[in-house]
């Protein structure tokens, strides 16, 4: 039996952080599915396209990687999703695998980075691992993306995990709620005075490198810092954690089960 393990994430056009990231999970999932063949698609049209024009490399979005595994005459495929919530993203992924469904003899699609109550637990572990030691007026303030979506009390569910740690965090969104201007009260009632901003994504792409740290009077830097705190940095995308590489495993592991 031919059986292939696609993994999907959005993509990034950044190369350096693509290797960082995407492709240490890729690795991370290929190594341990060593009877599988790899393949990888990206969500982002967009990015594909950036990507073949930049470094000519042809990238395939979900369908078409599907239909090039269905013609090499696979019966067996594991899909991985290398998104953070199961937003508009991951729910056009599983559309995508669904109409597949009765075309292979069994696929099935692992979920994404939480979705599920003790997820929220393991995420904050992972980023726990990652975090220096902080001073009782010092916060960690994490930018995810969002949207206006139900999902996106995922990120919710990070915080209040971290802060069942003893860990001063608080996670905001680009898209959705909460947003920077619902944020910034809380960190000014906490007493807090330095923000350590780190960004709650796969990569450090377009919106850690314009929205989060961009000269832009909006960015969450520029914006946190006219606000009269004291603002560090910490540009390392969820996907060079080793923790979330082994989460994504994980996820993609007990999706074999299903097989």
């Amino acid at each position: 039996m031919k059986k292939a393990v696609l993994v999907v994430s959005y993509g990034t056009s950044y190369k350096e952080t693509r290797e960082k990231t995407i492709e240490a999970c890729e690795k991370k999932i290929h190594k341990s599915f060593k009877d599988y063949d790899f393949y990888r698609a990206y969500t982002s049209d967009k990015i594909i396209s950036k990507i073949k024009e930049r470094e000519g490399v042809e990238i395939h979005n979900p369908t078409k990687a599907l239909s090039q595994i269905l013609e090499k005459g696979y019966d067996e495929v594991l899909v991985q999703s290398l998104h953070i919530i199961c937003g508009d993203e991951f729910n056009q992924l599983k559309e995508e695998v669904e109409a597949y469904q009765h075309k292979f003899k069994k696929i099935v699609l692992g979920r994404p980075l939480l979705s599920v109550g003790h997820d929220y637990e393991e995420v904050a572990k992972a980023l726990e691992d990652e975090l220096f030691a902080m001073n009782k007026d010092e916060a960690v303030v994490f930018m995810g993306h969002g949207m206006s979506h139900k999902c996106n009390q995922e990120y919710l569910g990070v915080e209040s995990a971290l802060r069942s740690h003893g860990i001063n965090a608080y996670v905001g969104t680009i898209e959705g709620t909460p947003r920077l201007e619902e944020v910034i009260p809380r960190l000014k009632a906490g007493q807090v005075k330095t923000v350590n901003l780190m960004p709650m994504m796969l990569v450090v792409g377009y919106h850690a490198k314009k929205e989060m740290i961009g000269n832009s009077q909006d960015s969450w830097k520029n914006v946190l810092e006219s606000e009269g705190f004291v603002v560090n940095v910490q540009l390392k995308g969820l996907g060079e954690n080793i923790g979330i590489q082994d989460k994504f495993l994980k996820h993609a592991q007990e999706c074999l089960k299903e097989v």
